[in-house]
């Protein structure tokens, strides 16, 4: 009713012209009007975004702006199940029950370190690398907006952005844009920095955990007095490396890169770092590490766009630098050493996906926050613009419809990013434990 009442006077006699038009095309009456409207798209659906429904309005932009919302909501619940799980995981692990509190685990956790280590244990890791697809951007926006031609749009990444490498090698990055190749050592000559492991034939500092001797102290030593651990002077033998470190030896890991010629090794991939371009941005149509900007097209378009591909954004877990000094009565104990470094095997592991989904946490709450503040501007805009249109009843009841959805969407995408966030939260009171 609230509908008619804001178109009018022209309400009722519209309402008889489409019911008469409806009929002479096919729409069936199961009587005097029956169910007329319904079957004919002019009412609002029975199901909203909380449902999974994005159909609201008819309009390619406003129902896009949904979608992006009920994606939005889906990942967040399997982010969350995937947290809990990973929590759950640890809180076994340490003698608890699953769904025990954050700080119950950290706690749990800290004591079963303190019974093994002297002087506690850290955890080195660089922040997980979350790639955002420049091409679903670009998709997406192509599909919300009937301005802007499919196939014919690309976006921007604001750090770097995936390229192809062709058989020759070369790579085909912007005039400004730097080259940066990963390929696997040591099918050549590692020159960048490595991730994995560096052989050390000549003793050298070691930025991770040393397998050998050490010329100083070491955190973990074997039986046979050779260093499994963090050390503190020079490595010779081999040293594991994380989160890419230079390598004075032989590197059998990944080895990355910046290649004077513009050239990869075989079977390596490759990016293109916009950094040292004057606009910091390039045109990407792989994944992005960074930020993507969506084709021009119109605002809410670009806003939709631009939260599909972070809610699709692919979170690494990273590798991770571990260092400690095993108490003495543990060294003497094999056993007690065994069980212990078996646990810590399975944490670390835990710890790793965490922070990879704890990164995706937190990239879910930017976007819940960037959906509430377009739904209040561009969005109501264009639904306030279709609704004083060109007249079309259809139209106009599909605003109505979404003017009436929208508050309800921006709660859910607002709910979306709270069951990520307590999860978040314990995961960072575990990590407030160890990590350095």
């Amino acid at each position: 009713m609230a509908l008619f009442k804001k178109l009018g006077f022209f309400a009722a006699p519209m309402m008889m012209i489409v019911a008469g038009s409806a009929a002479s095309v096919g729409c069936q009456d199961n009587g005097p009007l029956g169910n007329l409207a319904e079957q004919c798209g002019l009412t609002c659906p029975t199901s909203g975004v909380a449902e999974g429904n994005f159909g609201i309005s008819g309009s390619a932009n406003i129902d896009a702006f949904f979608g992006a919302i009920v994606r939005l909501d889906r990942v967040a619940g399997q982010v969350s199940a995937d947290i809990q799980a990973e929590l759950d995981g640890i809180a076994l692990s340490v003698g608890l029950e699953k769904g025990a509190a954050g700080a119950d685990i950290a706690a749990a956790v800290k004591a079963k370190i303190d019974a093994s280590v002297e002087g506690g244990l850290t955890i080195d890791f660089q922040p997980p690398q979350c790639e955002v697809s420049a091409s679903i951007t670009a998709e997406a926006t192509a599909s919300c907006d009937v301005d802007v031609e499919p196939g014919m749009v690309t976006a921007k990444c604001e750090g770097s952005c995936e390229a192809e490498v062709a058989v020759s090698g070369e790579v085909n990055c912007e005039a400004e844009a730097t080259v940066v190749c990963t390929g696997t050592a040591p099918s050549f000559e590692c020159s960048g920095s490595c991730e994995g492991t560096c052989e050390l034939e000549v003793a050298a500092a070691c930025e991770g955990t040393c397998n050998g001797e050490c010329t100083g102290e070491c955190s973990v030593k074997n039986t046979d007095g050779t260093c499994a651990g963090s050390c503190d002077g020079d490595c010779k033998g081999s040293c594991e490396l994380s989160g890419g470190a230079s390598c004075t030896g032989k590197c059998t890991g990944e080895c990355t890169y910046t290649p004077p010629d513009a050239k990869c090794e075989a079977g390596a991939s490759a990016k293109c770092d916009a950094s040292a371009m004057a606009e910091g941005k390039v045109e990407c149509s792989g994944k992005c590490e960074g930020t993507v900007e969506p084709p021009k097209a119109s605002a809410e378009c670009e806003a939709s766009a631009k939260a599909e591909a972070e809610v699709a954004a692919e979170c690494t877990p990273p590798s991770l630098n571990v260092q400690f000094q095993l108490k003495a009565s543990v060294v003497a104990d094999a056993d007690g050493q065994l069980e212990f470094e078996a646990w810590l095997n399975g944490f670390k592991g835990r710890i790793s996906a965490l922070a990879a989904l704890s990164a995706k946490a937190d990239m879910l709450g930017v976007v819940a926050a960037d959906v509430a503040a377009t739904a209040g501007g561009a969005v109501k805009g264009s639904i306030d613009g279709i609704a004083t249109g060109d007249g079309n009843l259809k139209a106009t009841i599909g605003a109505a419809c979404a003017l009436t959805e929208l508050p309800k969407a921006v709660k859910v995408a607002g709910e979306a990013a709270g069951k990520v966030a307590a999860q978040a939260s314990a995961s960072a009171e575990i990590f407030a434990v160890v990590k350095k």
